[in-house]
């Protein structure tokens, strides 16, 4: 039996065994933690995240069809039939903390890496594989055309490898897009120093109007007294996270 890949849920089924191995090697063992797997489809990457982390694997599905597949070829691999963006994690995982891995439906890709972001202190590694263009995006740095809303909020506490690209025959049904395994490892911030509500909507306004200087991105939230400063002069790509905290603070003491 194998399972017909569902496009509504953006599922396309690593088949190649070396690039499944080499994603899975890309938590650290050893550690004692336990892992959850999102999205594990017909497994290929489950077994040998079974190997690595034996009874400490959980992996959740959304696809009834899957999980039926993984409950009866992989018995030992704990199957939670569920959807990650709404999973109870309490309910699994306690308050202990956990990895994350998996290779992701690209759809809801950045939904599932802003979710690891809510819970950042519980998560202190995330990898997998995710569209080429997305890992890109997350990965990019100041000065660069792809830096923008995800850079910076992940960035703010997650350092970020892009470890490989990855060819989309590797796939059935094979994406029409290449894909990328990235790996998030928890930074040691723990607080921005900043009120983070007003961080992130000053980071989603600038890069919404990306062109344009900070000075008239961020207009309506500036004092005349400010308007002068050097840093409102520049574009949202060109700001590291440090500079969007300091600006977040000259803004919210005015």
């Amino acid at each position: 039996m194998e399972v017909k890949a569902k496009k509504y849920l953006g599922q396309h089924f690593l088949a190649d065994e070396k690039v499944a191995r080499a994603i899975a090697e890309t938590l650290p063992t050893g550690t004692g933690m336990r892992v959850l797997e999102v999205g594990p489809g017909m497994g290929v990457l489950t077994k040998y995240l079974c190997e690595l982390h034996g009874s400490r694997l959980m992996a959740v599905e959304v696809d009834a069809e899957s999980v039926d597949y993984l409950r009866q070829n992989l018995p030992d691999v704990n199957v939670v039939f569920g959807d990650f963006l709404k999973l109870d994690i309490n309910q699994y995982f306690g308050n202990e903390n956990f990895m994350v891995i998996g290779n992701y439906p690209y759809n809801i890709s950045s939904q599932i890496f802003f979710r690891v972001l809510e819970m950042r202190d519980r998560i202190p590694v995330c990898s997998g594989m995710i569209q080429k263009e997305v890992a890109e995006r997350i990965a990019a740095k100041p000065g660069c055309k792809t830096y923008g809303i995800t850079s910076v909020l992940l960035q703010a506490f997650y350092d970020i490898e892009y470890l490989m690209t990855v060819h989309e025959n590797v796939f059935n049904p094979p994406p029409k897009v290449k894909s990328a395994v990235i790996r998030m490892t928890r930074n040691g911030v723990q607080s921005l120093g900043c009120d983070e509500a007003l961080f992130i909507r000053i980071v989603k306004t600038a890069f919404n109007q990306r062109r344009k200087t900070m000075r008239n991105s961020l207009r309506p939230m500036l004092t005349e007294a400010m308007m002068n400063a050097d840093i409102f002069n520049r574009r949202p790509e060109t700001l590291t996270v440090s500079e969007f905290v300091e600006l977040t603070n000259m803004i919210s003491e005015c």
